[in-house]
């Protein structure tokens, strides 16, 4: 394959193809690095929003270097993944003390929550440093272009000295966009706008469809639980979970492992302290379920007035709910039914 004249047309392409993505106006390092965690199994329609108000409430590393816990994943509230919010303070918190923004992948791959992906897409995107950056996209291009499943070691190996000298930047970027817009994973590739086709040896053989192979996921695992929507006079019960594990340190709508039936749930919330329901106050509410990686929660839903405000929970406005307290996307079957 002709590599000089691939890469030549698809910078050519990018040049004007490309799509005008928030942290693209202003490639700053901080922008650069905050969108790449940010896009980590998140979409990027998804991530538009959430990166605004992310700068809006943060606008600068030292701002997010000093921000307060709460706050933080409140502001990250939704996107999922929370262990990336912390590590993002942690990351810039080391960044202030060094007084400067790591610019090579090595020295970038030291801070907390970046692996050697984002190390290499930050050094050449932001410094214009010559790095490859493989992600799902670069990898299914370059598999396909080559007509067999290449590994990431196989891929970086085929781009790292194909990299144009000054051009690192517009290069990764380039590889990224034409997956995410044309060579893409489902549907149908739109090869016949694809800058690389005279140079695609699975388009040459009609095994587009078929490449990369996929990799068989590992069945997840399935927990069953049952969460209860409480009502105290204008406020909600809510808890904080563990520091660790799941979902550490945000807080969550009361709830235990397992299926209860209504006599089973209307026992544990007289246990919980909560006072004698009847039987008629106690509402089932439809059943929910929240997709993590590697983990599926099925959970039974029930909603009580109750008669008093237990201790060992958090009583919590509709408003301070809305604004103070990361509850996850886990329970937005439950906040759904709040009005």
């Amino acid at each position: 394959m002709d590599w000089r004249a691939a890469t030549s047309a698809l910078l050519k392409w990018y040049g004007v193809a490309a799509r005008p993505l928030p942290w693209r106006e202003n490639p700053t390092p901080y922008r650069v690095w905050l969108s790449e965690i940010m896009l980590q199994q998140t979409r990027i329609e998804a991530v538009k929003g959430y990166f605004a108000r992310f700068l809006e409430a943060f606008p600068s590393i030292e701002a997010l270097a000093a921000a307060d816990e709460a706050t933080l994943l409140k502001t990250w509230e939704g996107l999922g993944y929370y262990s990336r919010a912390r590590n993002l303070k942690a990351a810039a918190q080391e960044i202030v003390a060094r007084g400067a923004f790591p610019e090579t992948p090595e020295e970038l791959a030291k801070l907390p929550g970046i692996g050697p992906y984002t190390a290499a897409a930050v050094a050449s995107i932001a410094f214009n440093r010559p790095a490859v950056a493989v992600d799902g996209n670069v990898l299914r291009v370059l598999s396909r272009l080559c007509g067999r499943t290449l590994t990431r070691p196989e891929a970086t190996s085929l781009l790292a000295p194909r990299i144009p000298e000054g051009t690192a930047s517009l290069f990764t970027q380039a590889w990224m966009e034409l997956g995410e817009v044309l060579c893409i994973p489902n549907g149908t590739p739109s090869c016949l706008l694809c800058p690389l086709a005279p140079h695609c040896q699975a388009l040459r053989e009609g095994t587009v469809a078929n490449l990369p192979e996929p990799v068989p996921k590992k069945a997840r695992r399935i927990e069953l639980r049952t969460v209860f929507l409480l009502r105290h006079q204008n406020r909600i019960a809510i808890r904080q979970r563990p520091a660790r594990g799941l979902l550490a340190g945000l807080w969550e709508f009361p709830g235990t492992d397992g299926t209860l039936s209504r006599a089973q749930a209307r026992s544990l919330l007289e246990q919980w302290g909560l006072g004698k329901l009847p039987s008629h106050a106690l509402h089932v509410l439809p059943p929910a379920k929240h997709i993590f990686t590697h983990v599926e929660w099925q959970m039974t839903c029930y909603e009580a007035r109750v008669p008093c405000a237990a201790q060992n929970f958090t009583w919590a406005t509709l408003q301070e709910l809305t604004q103070k307290y990361p509850i996850p996307t886990a329970f937005q079957a439950i906040k759904n039914q709040i009005s």
